[in-house]
């Protein structure tokens, strides 16, 4: 079943919070700046020049993932990705990944940004394999369960 990428409707913003909620309390738990940030994703993140993307099923929504600017306009920071737990294996984040990565090269950036835990190993592995390389993490970093910084350059 063929699986395409959409970008953000608010119809769907209910689907982004869901998924990354799920994900978080799977693998970590919610931080108070990730209930803010997934509850009002159109302020945080579309209305300040952030991009949110869906891969979707059929009409159901299987997965996400966000760009969100920083301080640099020429870098923006992957974010908020996740997959419903009944489609994980199936390569979705891999090709979520890979529709940020195109999207990020068209519009000629200079990169893309992320924060992670070495605790998922297997996103890790996959940043690696992208090409994205590990940066220094400073003290005050935004997310407090990241503990790697990484970097891909284009």
């Amino acid at each position: 079943m063929a699986i395409r990428i959409i970008d953000f409707e608010t119809p769907n913003a209910k689907a982004f919070y869901d998924l990354n909620i799920e994900w978080l309390k799977t693998f970590f738990y919610v931080e108070p700046f990730d209930e803010e940030v997934l509850s009002n994703p159109n302020k945080y993140i579309i209305n300040k020049g952030g991009f949110i993307f869906f891969a979707m099923k059929e009409e159901e929504v299987i997965g996400t993932a966000a760009l969100m600017p920083t301080e640099n306009p020429g870098v923006l920071e992957l974010t908020k990705m996740a997959v419903l737990p009944k489609e994980r294996g199936q390569k979705i984040g891999q090709l979520l990944l890979q529709h940020c990565i195109d999207f990020a090269r068209a519009k000629e950036l200079e990169g893309l940004l992320l924060y992670s835990s070495t605790k998922l190993e297997n996103a890790i592995y996959l940043y690696r394999k992208y090409g994205f390389k590990e940066l220094e993490l400073e003290k005050d970093s935004p997310y407090v369960r990241s503990d790697i910084k990484m970097f891909l350059k284009f």
